[in-house]
């Protein structure tokens, strides 16, 4: 029987503190759903009630700030992710002293407080008459969560070998044409997994969309609006069936995903 190293015994050690450090929280948090206590504690134990779910689907609050925050993500990806490819493409064919400098330029924003971009947002906008709501949110959360996409396609092109468009144009596809059938299928994963990264960097966003949203209310704001005023456990029931969905998704990500894998390497 192999006998298992010291590194081996202390990566195995902080893989286990790491998980239980990442889980324990949300673990809590959803034993903390069915207590019968009315603030979100699992001590002590009041008894196990489904209540709180009830109240949940009874706050229509709370479910306008969901569909809003849920709307406000699919807009930022729509405008995130091709802005943000083309701005990997431009730094792609870029060298020397402009690359550095417009790199500079666009990766700015994530080192920017979202206090910063969202006050500034809202005077750049209010000056051209643009008054405060869901749209300023958007572009608000647009200007660095493109940033995001940008860094993720631009990761993947500096892998891509630039000999395919140029055997492309030699056979006489146009950029376009070499565009859609060689360059898009090689970041299809970047573009997925930026757009992914996009939609939740918006939906958990808070400091930018406070000072833009005007008179609407995201699910972020609605929650720390309620932590001044008190929380109730009807927040766990959001949580856990938010944390469920997560899940399930990566279920099912990960069982098409073999399925592709398995269908790849099978031969025909």
């Amino acid at each position: 029987m192999r006998r298992r190293s010291g590194s081996e015994i202390l990566t195995n050690l902080y893989l286990g503190i790491f998980l239980v450090y990442l889980f324990l929280p949300l673990i809590v948090m959803a034993a903390a759903t069915f207590n019968s206590s009315r603030f979100p504690t699992v001590t002590p134990w009041l008894g196990t009630t489904l209540k709180w779910f009830g109240e949940l689907y009874q706050d229509d609050r709370m479910w306008d700030g969901l569909m809003n925050s849920l709307l406000v993500g699919v807009v930022v990806v729509i405008i995130s992710v091709p802005i943000g490819i083309g701005a990997a493409l431009l730094l792609t064919g870029l060298q020397g002293k402009a690359r550095t400098f417009v790199y500079g330029v666009m990766v700015s924003p994530l080192l920017t407080p979202g206090v910063i971009i969202g006050i500034s947002t809202l005077v750049f906008w209010d000056r051209l008459g643009v008054g405060p709501g869901l749209h300023l949110a958007t572009l608000g959360q647009c200007s660095f969560i493109i940033a995001y996409v940008m860094l993720m396609i631009l990761a993947r092109l500096q892998r891509f070998d630039a000999n395919l468009e140029e055997a492309g144009l030699d056979l006489g596809a146009s950029h376009g044409l070499v565009f859609r059938r060689i360059l898009l299928p090689y970041l299809k994963p970047s573009i997925i997994a930026a757009a992914v990264l996009a939609f939740f960097q918006s939906f958990e966003n808070y400091n930018t969309t406070l000072f833009t949203r005007g008179l609407d209310t995201t699910l972020t704001v609605y929650i720390a609006a309620k932590v001044r005023t008190g929380l109730t456990p009807a927040v766990n029931a959001l949580g856990l069936i938010l944390i469920s969905i997560t899940i399930l998704g990566a279920i099912v990500y990960e069982i098409l995903r073999r399925r592709e894998a398995s269908r790849e390497a099978t031969p025909v």
